[in-house]
Protein backbone atom coordinates (compact mmCIF):
# COMPACT_ATOMS: atom_id res chain seq x y z
CA UNK A 1 0.00 0.00 0.00
CA UNK A 2 1.47 3.73 -1.22
CA UNK A 3 1.47 5.82 1.65
CA UNK A 4 1.24 9.42 1.39
CA UNK A 5 3.34 11.72 3.59
CA UNK A 6 2.48 15.54 3.79
CA UNK A 7 5.15 17.35 4.47
CA UNK A 8 6.54 21.33 4.44
CA UNK A 9 10.28 21.83 2.91
CA UNK A 10 11.84 24.94 2.86
CA UNK A 11 14.15 26.43 0.22
CA UNK A 12 15.39 29.90 0.52
CA UNK A 13 13.19 31.09 2.97
CA UNK A 14 10.23 29.57 0.99
CA UNK A 15 8.11 27.23 2.52
CA UNK A 16 6.53 24.47 -0.05
CA UNK A 17 3.87 22.01 1.30
CA UNK A 18 3.69 18.65 -0.27
CA UNK A 19 2.72 15.31 -0.51
CA UNK A 20 5.10 12.29 -0.96
CA UNK A 21 5.90 8.72 -1.01
CA UNK A 22 7.23 7.95 2.65
CA UNK A 23 10.41 6.79 1.02
CA UNK A 24 10.92 10.04 -0.85
CA UNK A 25 10.95 11.74 2.95
CA UNK A 26 14.55 11.51 3.82
CA UNK A 27 15.95 12.24 0.50
CA UNK A 28 13.71 15.82 -0.27
CA UNK A 29 14.99 16.84 3.36
CA UNK A 30 18.43 16.21 2.44
CA UNK A 31 17.86 17.57 -0.99
CA UNK A 32 16.75 20.89 0.87
CA UNK A 33 19.55 21.10 3.66
CA UNK A 34 22.36 21.04 0.27
CA UNK A 35 20.11 23.48 -1.41
CA UNK A 36 20.15 26.03 1.07
CA UNK A 37 23.81 25.21 1.92
CA UNK A 38 24.41 26.08 -1.67
CA UNK A 39 22.50 29.22 -1.48
CA UNK A 40 24.66 30.31 1.58
CA UNK A 41 27.76 29.88 0.05
CA UNK A 42 26.84 31.61 -2.57
CA UNK A 43 25.77 34.48 -1.03
CA UNK A 44 28.44 34.51 0.58
CA UNK A 45 30.79 34.72 -2.18
CA UNK A 46 29.32 36.60 -4.60
CA UNK A 47 27.17 39.67 -4.54
CA UNK A 48 24.06 38.52 -5.37
CA UNK A 49 21.32 40.80 -5.79
CA UNK A 50 18.42 37.96 -6.58
CA UNK A 51 17.63 35.22 -5.15
CA UNK A 52 16.41 33.72 -8.51
CA UNK A 53 20.15 34.15 -9.14
CA UNK A 54 21.06 32.14 -6.54
CA UNK A 55 18.71 29.43 -7.29
CA UNK A 56 19.17 29.47 -11.16
CA UNK A 57 23.48 28.61 -10.06
CA UNK A 58 22.04 26.22 -7.48
CA UNK A 59 19.99 24.26 -10.06
CA UNK A 60 23.23 24.52 -12.38
CA UNK A 61 25.83 23.62 -10.28
CA UNK A 62 23.50 20.35 -9.63
CA UNK A 63 22.58 19.17 -12.90
CA UNK A 64 26.55 19.23 -13.72
CA UNK A 65 26.96 17.06 -10.73
CA UNK A 66 24.08 14.86 -12.41
CA UNK A 67 25.24 15.05 -16.19
CA UNK A 68 29.07 14.54 -15.10
CA UNK A 69 28.37 11.50 -12.53
CA UNK A 70 25.93 9.95 -15.88
CA UNK A 71 29.38 10.66 -18.15
CA UNK A 72 31.88 9.35 -15.35
CA UNK A 73 29.57 5.98 -15.11
CA UNK A 74 29.63 5.81 -19.39
CA UNK A 75 33.07 5.57 -19.35
CA UNK A 76 33.40 3.00 -16.34
CA UNK A 77 30.64 0.89 -18.05
CA UNK A 78 33.11 1.29 -21.69
CA UNK A 79 36.10 0.48 -19.66
CA UNK A 80 34.22 -2.50 -18.06
CA UNK A 81 33.05 -4.40 -21.28
CA UNK A 82 36.30 -4.08 -22.58
CA UNK A 83 37.84 -5.70 -19.54
CA UNK A 84 35.39 -8.64 -19.79
CA UNK A 85 35.79 -9.12 -23.54
CA UNK A 86 39.36 -9.67 -22.90
CA UNK A 87 38.77 -12.02 -20.06
CA UNK A 88 36.22 -14.00 -22.37
CA UNK A 89 38.88 -14.21 -24.97
CA UNK A 90 41.64 -15.71 -22.44
CA UNK A 91 38.95 -17.78 -21.14
CA UNK A 92 38.33 -19.07 -24.89
CA UNK A 93 42.08 -19.22 -25.70
CA UNK A 94 42.39 -22.08 -22.31
CA UNK A 95 39.02 -23.83 -23.07
CA UNK A 96 39.71 -24.37 -26.44
CA UNK A 97 43.05 -26.42 -25.50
Amino acid sequence: MDEKLKIKISIADRVYPLTVELNQEEGLRSASKKIDTMIKQFEESYAVRDKQDVLAMCALQFAAQVEQKQLDNAIDGTETIERIKKLNLILDQYLNK
